[in-house]
């Protein structure tokens, strides 16, 4: 640590619509995956914290499931809950916005990060791909005038243009803290929680239509054998005809879900993996709170 330079450390809720990179930001300051990230809104919908230890500073994130209006949908609604808890129970509330392209979910996040008590920094993602840079300053000024944030920095969560610039700007607003973990912690999630992420992440880039938001996974054997680590998963749709889809024909699909999710744990865990894959049917389960709790999506 620097000679007479105070430490600051704080809980930073990242939140915004879905599909604004939130995950993609959390994975690139982290540089491990511990977020999953596909080009479909909504896919998060744990809440996940990452740590970012530094000699003066350590920052604890939480990746939020985007903000968004739940309609009737429990899951939904749950998901929602889990976000805002978050922007309540943090230091500051670093909005995640897509500089390029905003739906009905942007006014959705505008209106949650308003009513919120805590310090705002804006970052205003995807500026890489933005046609023409001037065409950002007058959502920059709409911002400001919404909500009026400590600061607003462009940055690309893909390449890393700006994050560093981001991650200072945020350092300066956390209060003085001792570290709250270990300066080797990365996440406070088990790896057989990530484990079953990783596998609902391959079902949701591999599948399309309603398929991967009417599943949910299941880890039921996490192993370490020396050497080997031998994962038994369930992923569980809502109907028979999902089943078949995930399964796909000869077991096609299923093989590649499985081959996707286990080269990714590979790498998460440094290890050679090996994962059985099962499907099952459980009917209706994000209408039912019984089964959201079970699966881990209630609280």
């Amino acid at each position: 640590m620097h000679e007479n330079k105070a430490h600051r450390a704080g809980f930073v809720a990242i939140v915004g619509a879905p599909n604004a990179g939130k995950s993609t930001f959390l994975n690139y300051v982290l540089g491990e995956k511990v977020a999953i990230v596909t080009s479909k809104p909504q896919t998060t919908r744990h809440r996940i914290l990452g740590v970012m230890s530094e000699d003066d500073s350590q920052l604890i994130f939480w990746d939020t499931p985007g903000l968004h209006a739940p309609g009737q949908a429990l899951l939904n609604r749950e998901m929602m809950n889990r976000a805002l808890a978050a922007l309540e129970d943090s230091d500051l509330a670093l909005w995640v916005v897509d500089g390029v392209r905003r739906g009905a979910e942007h006014k959705t996040a505008l209106e949650a990060v308003a009513q919120s008590k805590r310090p705002l920094v804006v970052a205003l993602n995807k500026v890489d791909a933005a046609p023409d840079k001037a065409a950002i300053l007058p959502l920059i000024k709409e911002i400001e005038e919404a909500v009026h944030p400590q600061v607003i920095v462009p940055i690309s969560a893909k390449t890393g243009d700006g994050v560093r610039a981001l991650l200072d700007e945020i350092i300066k607003i956390l209060p003085e803290n001792p570290p709250f973990y270990p300066g080797d912690t990365l996440t406070d999630q088990p790896e057989r929680i990530i484990a079953g992420e990783m596998v609902r992440e391959a079902v949701f880039k591999l599948t399309s239509q309603e398929i991967p938001y009417s599943t949910a996974v299941t880890v039921d054997e996490f192993k370490d054998e020396g050497g080997l680590i031998s994962i038994m998963a369930t992923i569980h749709v809502e109907k028979e005809s999902q089943k078949g889809v995930i399964i796909g024909k000869g077991g096609s699909m299923l093989k590649k879900i499985g081959q996707t999710a286990r080269l990714n744990i590979e790498r998460m865990v440094g290890e050679k993996v090996f994962l059985k894959l099962f499907v099952r049917t459980t009917r209706d389960w994000s209408k039912k709170k019984s089964t959201l709790l079970e699966f881990g999506y209630g609280d």
